[in-house]
Order: C-alpha cells, then sequence, then structure tokens
C-alpha cells in the first residue's frame, strides 16, 4: 500500500495497545541489529515452498491477507511489517531505506532457517523485492512485482498521485505531515490508492491511522529516504536472473502501469499481468484473481523443476 498517514498532533498509541488490537496468534517478534525488533508471520506448512511478501509504504503486514488466506494451505508465506510500519519498532534515530529493508529481509529469512524463496512486494515492497533479487540472486527462486515502485522515469509528474507523495517530495511538505493530524487525508488518499471506494472501510481507516502512530513510525515516514547505492537505469534489470510475475492495476494513479510494462520488458523472461479494473494494491482489491495468478506462476517455478511447464495468462 502506498499511503503516507503522517503526523504529531495526534500523540502516539504505545505498541502494547497496538499489538493488542492489530497482532494475531500468528504474530511473531525478532530482535535484529540496529535495535530493530520486527513484527513478523510465518504461516503455512513448514515443508512448502516459501513466499517473502513485503507490503507499501505507510502499509503493513495486514496488506497480504487476502493472498495468505487463499495461498496458506499451499505455500509457506512470510510477511513482514518494514521499518518505520506496522507493529516493528525501530530506534528513534533510524534512517529508512531501501538497502535497509533488504537487510531486514536477509537477516530474518536466514534467521528462520529459509535458504531460497520466491520474494515479492507491492509499491515499495516491490522496490525492496528486485532490490532482494539483485543483492542475493542465490536465494531468490522466484520475483513477485505488483505495481512495484523503482522504475526510472526522472520526467514523470507527480499529479494526480495522492497529495501526500507531493507532500513528500520536498523538506516543506514532509515537516507540514509530521505536524498533520494522520486522519485529515487517510480516508481521501486510500480511496485513490484502492480505487474501489467500498473497500475503504472505517476499520481500514482506523488501522491505518493508528499503526501511523506507533512510536517513531511518524518520523521515519517523513524523514525522507536515504539516496539508493546504485544508479537505477532499464539496464539495471537485465540483471535479474529470477523468473518474475509482474502485476499491476491499469487504475493505479500511485504507480502508472506503463512503470510495470517497463519492468516486465527489462526483466529477462518476465511475465506481464494486468487488471483492467485494478488500482494500485490489486491484491486487496481483486483477491481471487490476484491469487490465482500468483498461484499459477509459482506452479510454474516448481514445474520447471520437474514436470512440464505451465503458462501465466496475461490479461
Amino acid at each position: 500500500m502506498s499511503v503516507a498517514l503522517t503526523g504529531c498532533l495526534a500523540r502516539d498509541i504505545p505498541y502494547a495497545t497496538l499489538e493488542a488490537r492489530y497482532a494475531s496468534s500468528a504474530s511473531r517478534y525478532m530482535d535484529l541489529p540496529s535495535g530493530l525488533r520486527v513484527h513478523y508471520r510465518d504461516e503455512g506448512p513448514r515443508e512448502a515452498p516459501v513466499v517473502v511478501l513485503a507490503h507499501g509504504f505507510s502499509a503493513s503486514l495486514h496488506a497480504w491477507e487476502p493472498w495468505v488466506a487463499r495461498l496458506g494451505g499451499e505455500y509457506r508465506i512470510v510477511t513482514l511489517d518494514l521499518p518505520g510500519h506496522g507493529l516493528t519498532r525501530a530506534p528513534a534515530d533510524f534512517q529508512a531505506s531501501t538497502d535497509r529493508s533488504v537487510a531486514v529481509v536477509d537477516q530474518l529469512t536466514r534467521r528462520l532457517g529459509i535458504e531460497r524463496f520466491v520474494v515479492g512486494g507491492n509499491s515499495m515492497g516491490g522496490g525492496v523485492a528486485w532490490n532482494y533479487a539483485l543483492a542475493h540472486p542465490d536465494r531468490v527462486r522466484g520475483l513477485i512485482l505488483v505495481d512495484a515502485a523503482g522504475w526510472p522515469d526522472p520526467e514523470r509528474s507527480r499529479e494526480g498521485s495522492p497529495l501526500v507523495f507531493k507532500l513528500l517530495g520536498n523538506p516543506v511538505g514532509r515537516t507540514i505531515l509530521r505536524n498533520a493530524d494522520p486522519g485529515l487525508m487517510a480516508e481521501k488518499g486510500l480511496k485513490q490508492a484502492y480505487g474501489d471506494e467500498r473497500l475503504v472501510t472505517p476499520e481500514l481507516v482506523t488501522r491505518y491511522v493508528e499503526l501511523a502512530r506507533a512510536p517513531g513510525h511518524r518520523a521515519i515516514l517523513t524523514s525522507g529516504r536515504s539516496a539508493p547505492a546504485r544508479t537505477v537505469t532499464p539496464e539495471t534489470f537485465k540483471a535479474i536472473r529470477a523468473p518474475t510475475l509482474v502485476m499491476t492495476g491499469e487504475k493505479d494513479t500511485v504507480i502508472p502501469a506503463a512503470h510495470a510494462r517497463g519492468f516486465a520488458s527489462a526483466i529477462p523472461g518476465a511475465k506481464l499481468v494486468t487488471y483492467p479494473e485494478g488500482g494500485h494494491v490489486p491484491m486487496e482489491q481483486l483477491p481471487d484473481q490476484t491469487a490465482a495468478d500468483a498461484r499459477a506462476f509459482l506452479q510454474s517455478l516448481q514445474d520447471q523443476a520437474g514436470a512440464p511447464t505451465r503458462g501465466v495468462a496475461s490479461r
């Protein structure tokens, strides 16, 4: 999910309170270097192929619940809250970056004893996923990009994207967000990102707003992200060797569908699935369709190891 919900006028909500409301019986916590306490869920058969999924900016692992519900009986699915999000705790001076998120995914999976897996992500989490595939190619069985961030498009205008992203683009805007009530723009931003207003329930809005008020989250979300370690060009993605599924909603107003087409054309052998009615979070908006396409892709990876390969249909 890619809707920032930050502010300082509303007081922080203690983690104990948030965990009582938003943790589940599957919730687990792992202490990692740099003072991180990562909230994650590890669900599905232990012996099954592993899928690790990263959420988007200002979202949480809850974004993947529709896929866990539909695929968890067949696959071991690990979801996590990245630093500054959900129920993951980070030090007060933590500086968010894609490279640090990649390190969190690597440390978490190694601690869990997971050697090879499919890595996927939505929006910002998609950027984490493809960066992970580049940094650790020997550990990645497959790559799933859902309306992923990171396609190089320096000429892109922010017109039409949620107001919050325009504000995040400059220091003054970030200061405004840090000192605004997160509820002021939450509902509007979520409706724009989800595309289907029926999905933006009061419960959903409340969850986004309250998790944004976790201690330290607002500072991390509005601090700006450090520069990437590499210059990204379309040529960058030719180095990805993992089988790749690219998914996008044609009505995404946050990240244009053209970016997904860029990923699919640049990554060798990538398959593209588009959803004419999909928005920025098709895994939540169209859970049956997207989970079915993800299942077909995951099955194709197993088939490549033995049985005849099955294709992934494009829309």
